[in-house]
């Protein structure tokens, strides 16, 4: 009975320290926005991988490979960083695409648990994402998603890459990419 009553509290003890030292969890994010427009004009929008002018804060696009699956294309940012992308999938009769980004060039520097430690331009890694247009009538909804990890692996990461910026960080590129899309097809 005595080495029952010991091993009651080593167990819980195990299984709370278990419980609160863990790495990051996938995250998955997924917004959609109505666009005033056919879905046809709305996929003419967006539906060329070496395009990304309707993304607010890209500054250039060098790409290879078209629409075809494994193209390429490295995202400049108007404040200089750098984001690379690989294409997974691409279905124009479906109007969709489905892409992951490779690699990204660091925006700052801090030190963290005596470590410096890169901050991406986007807080995420393993980021994967799929942007598809749908026709609802002579409307359509644009449905962009992704999974990803925040971007420091390991336990206690620092604020500036932990699970709430990056998913601050992905809406908010969501949501400016999204609205962007709804004006420019709502103009044409």
């Amino acid at each position: 009975m005595k080495k029952f009553a010991l091993l009651v509290p080593l167990a819980l003890s195990f299984f709370a320290a278990t419980a609160s030292a863990h790495g990051p969890v996938r995250q998955k994010l997924e917004r959609d926005i109505e666009v005033n427009a056919p879905a046809a004009k709305v996929w003419a929008v967006i539906k060329n991988y070496d395009d990304m002018s309707w993304l607010p804060g890209v500054k250039s696009v060098a790409a290879k490979g078209g629409n075809a699956v494994g193209a390429t294309r490295v995202i400049t940012l108007k404040d200089g960083g750098t984001i690379s992308e690989e294409m997974k999938k691409y279905d124009d009769a479906k109007m969709s695409y489905a892409y992951r980004i490779t690699e990204m060039s660091s925006h700052k520097e801090i030190t963290h648990s005596g470590q410096n430690e890169k901050i991406p331009v986007l807080p995420v890694t393993d980021y994967a994402a799929a942007i598809t247009v749908e026709a609802k009538g002579d409307k359509s909804v644009v449905q962009w998603k992704a999974g990803f990890y925040r971007a420091y692996m390991n336990n206690n990461p620092p604020e500036e890459m932990n699970e709430e910026t990056a998913n601050k960080a992905v809406g908010d590129l969501f949501k400016a990419g999204l609205e962007s899309i709804k004006s420019l097809a709502e103009k044409k």
